[in-house]
C-alpha cells in the first residue's frame, strides 16, 4: 500500500469533506453510477431521517465498505435502519459507523438543488414511504426475472 494511501476517513478529517463519484446503482435516480459527483461532509451532530449518509460497513477482511444510503428510520435504540433508494431492503447502522453526510449532488455539472420542490416530492414519495419502495422494487426484481427467464427459454439454442 503506498504512502499517500487515504481513507475516507482521513480526509474528511483533513478537509472536512470528501468529493467522489459513486460506483453502484443502490442511490438511483438521485445518484447515477460514475456520473454524478457526491460531496460528503463530516457528520456533525446527529443524522435526522431521510439524510443521506456515509458508512463504513464492517467487512470481514477487516477493510470494511464505504456506503452511501439514506437513513429511513431512527429506531428507539438509537441505531439507524438505512437503505438505499434502489434497494428493497435495509440494514441497521450504529452512529459510530457514519463518517459523513451528504449535501450536495452535482449531475451533468449543475447542483441538484436538495431545498427544492422535485427534491422534496422525491423524499416525500419515494424514499419516506421505504416500506411500500421496498415491495414495489421487490414486484419489478419478479417481473425482470420473469421475462429474462422468458427471453433465456425462447432464445437459447
Amino acid at each position: 500500500m503506498s504512502e499517500n494511501y487515504s481513507s475516507f476517513e482521513n480526509e474528511l478529517e483533513t478537509n472536512g469533506k470528501l468529493i467522489y463519484t459513486n460506483v453502484g446503482v443502490s442511490m438511483m435516480p438521485l445518484i447515477r453510477e460514475n456520473r454524478d459527483v457526491m460531496v460528503i461532509e463530516k457528520l456533525s451532530g446527529n443524522p435526522k431521517k431521510l439524510d443521506a449518509v456515509l458508512f463504513k460497513r464492517d467487512g470481514f477482511t477487516g477493510r470494511g465498505k464505504y456506503i452511501v444510503h439514506r437513513i429511513v428510520k431512527i429506531r428507539k435504540d438509537g441505531k439507524y435502519f438505512i437503505a438505499g433508494d434502489n434497494c428493497f431492503d435495509g440494514e441497521i447502522v450504529d452512529k459510530d459507523h457514519i463518517l459523513g453526510i451528504l449535501t450536495a449532488v452535482v449531475r451533468d455539472g449543475k447542483k441538484v438543488n436538495f431545498g427544492g420542490f422535485k427534491y422534496f416530492m422525491y423524499l416525500r414519495f419515494w424514499c419516506a414511504p421505504y416500506r411500500l419502495r421496498f415491495f414495489l422494487l421487490k414486484i419489478k426484481s419478479g417481473i425482470r426475472a420473469f421475462f429474462a427467464a422468458v427471453k433465456y427459454k425462447l432464445f437459447k439454442k
